[in-house]
């Protein structure tokens, strides 16, 4: 638990700025932090400390079956801890990131993390939030969940994710209200053809029109697909995300993210009423090969 928890007003430059700073010295430290997302407000915690994942978990009061998402600063983040997106999830990617959609993947195998009892998968999103690309290129790869107790409502503003996790998190990051009330939408693509887990942000329709072909709770699983836990966010409308990694801030989304369920998917935060302009956002180009997203950790 924090000693002593701080809030930051985004609004105003120089305490945008020393939030930043002190968010990525919180992670560093192995503490929880509360940051915007382009969907809801998610709480996150250095991806490759399991103690860190571990606490992240009790705040929200969930256990290791209830995984969290993961969200990571760039493509070429995301590549690194999955074993392969195949040609659907890249399609998908190309189409909708940075964005609410969070994507169900095997993860990497050599990757020294614990993220909970993800079965070898893990939700992953790359929010369209300028602020939180910000930090999360400092952080590298964010295990992210919606900022809230399990089973109560997503927080929308970082004063109601204070109100639910209190001194459990070491920064607060205020960027006004959050983005929208839906959260990320979540596709399975861990077997042969996607799956969708979740309509959120991204209509059902839009997915299907990108991946050509898309599975639905109406289908009958494939032979092939091994349905990852059900994100008990997309059940309760949470969100980390991105999770997943979820819940976005999530989404939290917080599979894993519909158990995995933001981001932050912070479990999972709705995706954007305003997209916030990035270079990423309307560019895809990945963040520069120095950053510390650029480095997971085996």
């Amino acid at each position: 638990m924090a000693a002593v928890s701080r809030r930051y007003d985004c609004s105003d430059p120089m305490e945008r700025t020393r939030g930043i700073a002190e968010a990525v010295s919180a992670v560093r430290r192995g503490e929880l932090v509360v940051l915007p997302t382009d969907t809801v407000y998610g709480i996150g915690a250095d991806a490759f400390t399991p103690a860190a994942v571990n606490a992240l978990l009790e705040a929200k009061g969930r256990g290791r079956d209830m995984p969290s998402p993961v969200l990571v600063g760039s493509v070429r983040a995301a590549q690194a801890l999955v074993e392969d997106f195949g040609t659907y999830g890249q399609d998908l990617v190309d189409e909708f990131w940075p964005g609410a959609l969070t994507l169900v993947c095997r993860a990497n195998s050599t990757l020294a993390w614990d993220l909970g009892d993800s079965k070898g998968t893990v939700a992953i999103r790359m929010p369209l939030h300028q602020l939180t690309l910000e930090l999360l290129k400092e952080t590298g790869p964010l295990a992210v969940s919606s900022a809230n107790r399990s089973g109560a409502a997503p927080a929308r503003t970082a004063k109601d994710a204070e109100t639910q996790l209190g001194e459990s998190v070491e920064v607060y990051l205020d960027d006004g209200t959050s983005g929208e009330a839906d959260p990320s939408s979540i596709v399975d693509l861990t077997g042969a053809v996607p799956r969708l887990l979740r309509a959120g942000a991204i209509s059902e329709d839009r997915i299907r029109e990108v991946c050509g072909v898309l599975l639905s709770d109406e289908d009958e699983p494939t032979e092939h697909a091994e349905e990852p836990a059900e994100p008990a966010e997309a059940a309760k409308s949470e969100e980390p995300a991105e999770a997943a990694k979820s819940e976005e801030p999530a989404d939290t989304a917080e599979p894993v993210e519909i158990a995995q369920a933001e981001a932050a998917e912070p479990a999972a935060p709705a995706e954007p009423a305003g997209p916030v302009e990035t270079t990423e956002a309307t560019s895809g180009t990945d963040a520069p090969a120095t950053s510390a997203e650029e480095r997971p950790r085996q």
